[in-house]
């Protein structure tokens, strides 16, 4: 079969001066049937090129589902007199919620069988869980088209059953009154960003309720929330590098909300009610990697707080968690979490044990205040997820629950290691590795490469029963952890976003580099992998680096920068210019070219490709990759392989179900196992 070729119909695109021709603009409409029919031609190619593979991702799938304890349950927690948990059953691929009286031993109340719910729908997710303060009714909220616009509903957990109450065009959460009767909730405007928080009485029709708070600067999103005392119903709303809270009495859901301290440029704090005072975690007087204060509740603004736990150039804060005699601060230092316990009366100062070379934790559900129990979360690339009970007065743990890997797993038969990399500025970049200990460091080594790398967001080494199947056959995996995240604190993400953007590349390169250097692969066996912005990562480095990869795994690529970020009718758009910059301004407009990759395609060698979208991404549209393959097919110059597996029933997340993704999973294991000769 030949590969598609998309038509080409010229649009010229001018901005500053300059003009961008983009010939597959007219991709850009999911209502025309000629745009479905190419994404199913391109579905059709990706079938048949990958035909050989079929009974291997058929295996590999089989595989992945035997490692997976099919009835599972979620360790209990407790939460107003109840016992909450999830349960999985066998054959079945949603999850079931339930929860107890008073004690484990008393029998299950269904609060919703998702596999009940979710019959007759390709797609179907159920989220947004919020009890009551009388126990008696949840509101939950559904998404069954994968935008990730949700309709909230309330069920009486008394007679089972589901209100009139319908609630559209939401982010699927609600908040409880005191009362029992009134919910505060979040809507989404035309570009899918959360804008207004509203108040809904229970009986009452969607039109009939009030709006309470609306953001209208679309640089920012807004959401809403209880503070863990119960005591405060809190409205956030948030941009790159502000955030503004307002807050209420939850008795009092009919007063005004007031505002905790006004938003300012580069001002980030959040907010935690404890007692009589508010805690704060803030970067406040060039605090980057960010401080704890604290102030009374009645004097909210900024020159009432406190310092708690003062700012740290070498420690970056990443959250707290307050209990009635404890406060517990999790923390990041040169790249590993830490979690530091402090007794308020100042009797104890300590950190949790924590032993292996590369691993990550953190704070586990904890709603109650009044215990000395913490619970956290232990995974390393080694070991399964554990979830630990940690009693901060006697420093005992109990292990309530270790993911139980079915087969032969044995943990010791696997290897992982954490190396630093040099950047081509100087800078060190720490590589998380795993592989079999079997498998041998050599140039005819495969090594997969993931990362990430923007918002701030850390790519944690993490164990994955799934990526089990790579290393068993002889795979080394290996995260770089690059700037944009912030793995080194703060400054590692300001020095990855913005106009020092292409850092993010620059260090993903030189640590793909620095491991054919070191002897664990060679270019014919170095593979790359990324998601959504780690998409757009993995376009801009073959664009940079076309011959250093020998394929490239691509998912829900953001790859067409520039026309994204100048349509602010886009989902994210707005929100995100403190992120890549605004390129109705000149300079960054110039840069994002520069970078950009459906913009800097040309006629060259490209790696073996699979890129994978959803027909309904409200994150990355799905016409972003769809028009950078077919630039890429008709530009380059190799014949290697070039795939656009288009899932036509999800978006952003890909599969619902627990194991239809790993369908996904499978197909992607296979295209690296076709280009590495692996049939098995």
């Amino acid at each position: 079969m030949q590969a598609p070729i998309a038509k080409k119909i010229e649009q010229k695109l001018e901005k500053h001066g300059d003009i961008r021709i983009d010939n597959y603009y007219w991709l850009n409409d999911r209502e025309n049937q000629e745009v479905i029919d190419y994404l199913t031609q391109e579905n059709e190619y990706t079938k048949t090129v990958l035909q050989t593979t079929e009974e291997l991702q058929t295996k590999l799938f089989e595989e992945m589902k035997a490692r997976i304890k099919e009835d599972d349950s979620s360790v209990p927690y407790k939460m107003n007199g109840y016992w909450y948990l999830t349960e999985f059953q066998k054959g079945k691929e949603y999850p079931i919620h339930k929860r107890r009286k008073d004690s484990l031993e008393n029998p299950d109340e269904i609060l919703f069988d998702v596999n009940t719910m979710a019959e007759g729908h390709t797609y179907y997710k159920l989220g947004g869980l919020s009890i009551s303060p009388n126990n008696e009714m949840c509101t939950f909220g559904v998404d069954d088209v994968s935008r990730r616009i949700y309709t909230i509903q309330v069920k009486d957990l008394r007679t089972g059953e589901i209100l009139s109450d319908k609630i559209e065009n939401t982010t699927g959460g609600s908040v409880w009154a005191a009362d029992n009767q009134t919910l505060f909730y979040t809507r989404k405007d035309e570009a899918l960003r959360a804008y207004q928080i509203w108040k809904h009485k229970l009986g009452t029709k969607q039109e009939d309720d009030v709006l309470v708070f609306e953001e209208t600067d679309d640089t920012f999103s807004v959401y809403v929330y209880k503070s863990k005392s119960r005591d405060y119903i809190i409205i956030g709303t948030s941009s790159t590098v502000s955030d503004e809270y307002r807050y209420i009495n939850a008795n009092q859901p009919n007063a005004n909300f007031k505002i905790f301290q006004e938003r300012e440029r580069d001002l980030e704090y959040s907010i935690e009610h404890f007692g009589n005072e508010f805690y704060i975690q803030t970067n406040k007087d060039d605090a980057f990697n960010f401080k704890l204060m604290k102030t009374p509740i009645d004097k909210t603004e900024q020159e009432n707080w406190i310092e708690v736990i003062p700012h740290r150039e070498e420690t970056f804060i990443e959250g707290f968690e307050i209990f009635k005699n404890y406060l517990v601060i999790e923390e990041r230092t040169n790249g590993l979490i830490q979690m530091n316990i402090k007794a308020w009366d100042k009797s104890e100062d300590y950190y949790l044990p924590f032993n292996e070379e590369t691993y990550t934790a953190g704070s586990g559900t904890n709603p109650d205040f009044d215990t000395d129990t913490l619970r956290y979360g232990y995974t390393s690339l080694t070991t399964p997820t554990s979830v630990i009970d940690f009693n901060m007065k006697d420093k005992t743990s109990e292990v309530k629950k270790e993911q139980e890997v079915l087969g032969s797993f044995d943990k010791d038969n696997y290897v992982s290691e954490r190396i630093w990399a040099e950047a081509r500025d100087g800078e060190k970049i720490a590589i998380s590795l795993v592989r079999h200990k079997d498998t041998k460091l050599s140039v005819e080594t495969p090594l997969l490469l993931y990362a990430y790398g923007s918002y701030g967001y850390t790519i944690e080494p993490n164990f994955s029963s799934v990526r089990l199947s790579l290393l068993d056959r002889g795979f080394i995996y290996a995260i770089a952890h690059i700037r944009g995240g912030q793995y080194l604190g703060r400054e590692w993400y300001e020095d990855g976003k913005m106009l020092e953007k292409k850092n993010t590349f620059f260090d993903y390169i030189d640590c793909a580099k620095y491991l054919i250097q070191k002897g664990y692969t060679s270019t014919p066996h170095l593979y790359g992998m990324g998601g959504s912005a780690g998409g757009l990562l993995m376009g801009a480095v073959i664009n940079y680096e076309p011959t250093l990869f020998n394929g490239i795994v691509a998912q829900v690529p953001f790859v067409d920068v520039v026309t994204t970020m100048l349509d602010d009718t886009i989902p994210l758009t707005t929100g995100e210019y403190d992120e890549w910059g605004n390129p109705n301004k000149e300079e960054y407009y110039f840069y994002m070219k520069e970078y950009s990759p459906y913009d800097n395609v040309e006629a060259k060698n490209y790696p073996n490709l699979y890129v994978s979208t959803g027909l309904h991404d409200s994150q990355v549209q799905y016409w972003e990759p769809a028009k950078w393959v077919a630039k890429l097919r008709d530009l380059k110059t190799d014949n290697n392989i070039l795939l656009l597996d288009t899932n036509m029933d999800t978006g952003h997340g890909g599969a619902s179900g627990r194991f239809e993704s790993l369908k996904e999973d499978a197909k992607e294991n296979a295209f690296l196992f076709m280009l590495e000769g692996i049939t098995e």
